[in-house]
């Protein structure tokens, strides 16, 4: 793994960053003094206090709809408040609402957790269906709140001033992004356990895309009450693009990236040129994206996310505006699991072939929740090996044998440009280059060759493969992917 080289800044540029950040008290002068003559240490505040995450006090509970029935395929009872998940600055309140769904006879035990909602949808009753319905016939909950910018439910005065705050502090409790978003699902948490006549605490699963893909993968790293996370089109790895790495961001500017106007940042919508127009140099955005990026990475979490045996699965997109950086999560960490459907990401409609008949939330869910129910594992990641002979690539993928899986699709591109650059995001994998694997199913080893294009200087690629399940006599179709996968193609002498 190629070790990063860290720039931290320079003593009177970190002092005044500790200085009016991080330091708002004379009380704490000796401790940033002491933070300054230590600059090799990154920032590792903590973003979250726990204690207060968890204090249901706090919460400031209004009622907005008591429980009551309601009647459908299963009969529930439903709940909706606001809470306050708490101050983003000193005197700004950040509420939410929150409706809970539990099955009518019995208290949940454990939940699954949504933050894709809107104020308005939360009003009206939960009739619940799909994988939902079957939760609840389990006796699993639902809770649902809201993670979503604020303009978009009236309050863009706040996400405005947010972003000006952070602009110019760089703490990241000003960012809705860093600290209100994940701290909203936390924060439900607290609420529904704080109902004690209708749950139990047991397993609590959370899914979402987009913002509702990151904001749990950030939380699940610091509230060991959340047991599963399913996160589509949203970070997952801490790569050097990321992290404000000098020589990196002057490549991809080079081939023709952007920093105005960038899509993919740190965490999600770039950031760096209104730090800098704030004031703050690119040293200090290196200190600030080193020293957050162990409490928001999944990648910098796996050992101890699988000590909790959190289960896992990502959905980032091949062709992503926040998920631009395949490759070098492929090579860095390709144990972690992932799903790639050709094409995919904000505002794509996906290949041709893309794999139409996934469910692989739905199973995620079911058998994290019900795993009696299940006679076998959803597919880990396998390992992929590749080989250029003249002129062909040689892939051959392996699964311990007996894992279950039945095909093996591959799929390439050449010549992709540079990381979260416009071409990256626009040019798609051709309609042709994709083709079957040559396996037995349940076999472990699936080999595929592919004649490569003589112009070609390097081929991206990854493969697909299914295994399915069957739930109470219905069959349910999951997809694994490969690692991404990136093959230099240029001679040597």
């Amino acid at each position: 793994m190629t070790r990063l080289t860290i720039q931290y800044p320079n003593k009177q540029s970190l002092r005044r960053l500790l200085l009016r950040n991080y330091c708002p008290k004379v009380s704490m002068l000796l401790l940033c003094v002491g933070l300054w003559f230590s600059s090799t240490e990154a920032y590792t505040a903590n973003v979250f206090d726990m204690e207060a995450i968890r204090d249901a006090k706090t919460l400031e509970t209004q009622i907005v709809q008591p429980w009551r029935t309601v009647p459908g395929m299963i009969t529930t009872r439903q709940l909706l408040i606001t809470i306050n998940v708490g101050q983003i600055w000193p005197g700004q309140d950040y509420r939410i609402p929150v409706r809970m769904v539990v099955p009518a006879d019995r208290k949940a035990h454990g939940f699954h957790l949504t933050g894709g909602n809107t104020p308005v949808r939360l009003e009206q009753p939960v009739k619940p269906g799909g994988t939902n319905l079957e939760l609840l016939k389990g006796g699993v909950g639902l809770v649902m709140t809201v993670v979503q910018e604020p303009g978009s439910y009236g309050e863009a005065r706040l996400g405005g001033e947010s972003e000006m705050r952070f602009a110019r502090s760089l703490n990241p409790r000003h960012k809705i992004q860093y600290w209100a978003w994940p701290a909203t699902l936390m924060r439900a948490i607290t609420a529904a356990y704080a109902e004690t006549d209708h749950f139990t605490r047991g397993k609590i699963a959370v899914s979402g895309g987009s913002k509702n893909g990151a904001s749990p993968s950030m939380a699940i790293i610091h509230d060991n009450r959340m047991t599963a996370l399913h996160a589509t089109v949203s970070p997952i790895w801490d790569s050097p693009l990321r992290l404000c790495d000098t020589k990196t961001w002057e490549g991809h500017l080079a081939a023709g990236g952007r920093q105005r106007g960038f899509s993919g940042g740190h965490f999600g919508p770039n950031f760096n040129q209104r730090a800098l127009d704030a004031g703050h140099t690119w040293k200090e955005l290196q200190y600030f994206t080193r020293g957050i990026s162990d409490q928001v990475f999944i990648s910098r979490n796996l050992a101890a996310l699988r000590d909790r045996n959190v289960s896992m699965l990502f959905h980032p997109g091949t062709h992503d505006m926040v998920a631009y950086d395949m490759a070098w999560g492929g090579a860095h960490h390709p144990s972690i699991p992932i799903y790639l459907g050709a094409n995919s990401g904000h505002g794509k409609k996906g290949h041709p072939q893309t794999e139409r008949d996934q469910q692989n939330k739905t199973v995620l869910l079911l058998q994290h929740f019900f795993p009696s129910e299940f006679n076998s594992p959803m597919l880990s990641p396998p390992d992929i090996e590749t080989k250029v002979r003249e002129d062909t690539l040689q892939v051959t993928v392996r699964f311990p044998k007996g894992a279950g899986e039945e095909t093996g699709q591959i799929w390439w591109i050449y010549n992709r440009a540079a990381d979260g650059s416009p071409q990256y995001l626009q040019q798609l994998i051709p309609v042709d280059h994709t083709r079957p694997m040559s396996g037995i199913a349940g076999s472990g080893i699936w080999r595929t060759e592919i004649r490569l294009d003589s112009s070609a200087s390097r081929i991206d690629i990854f493969t697909n493969h299914r295994k399915t399940f069957d739930y109470h006599g219905r069959p349910y179709k999951t997809y694994i992917s490969s690692p991404y996968t990136r093959v230099s193609l240029k001679k040597t002498d």
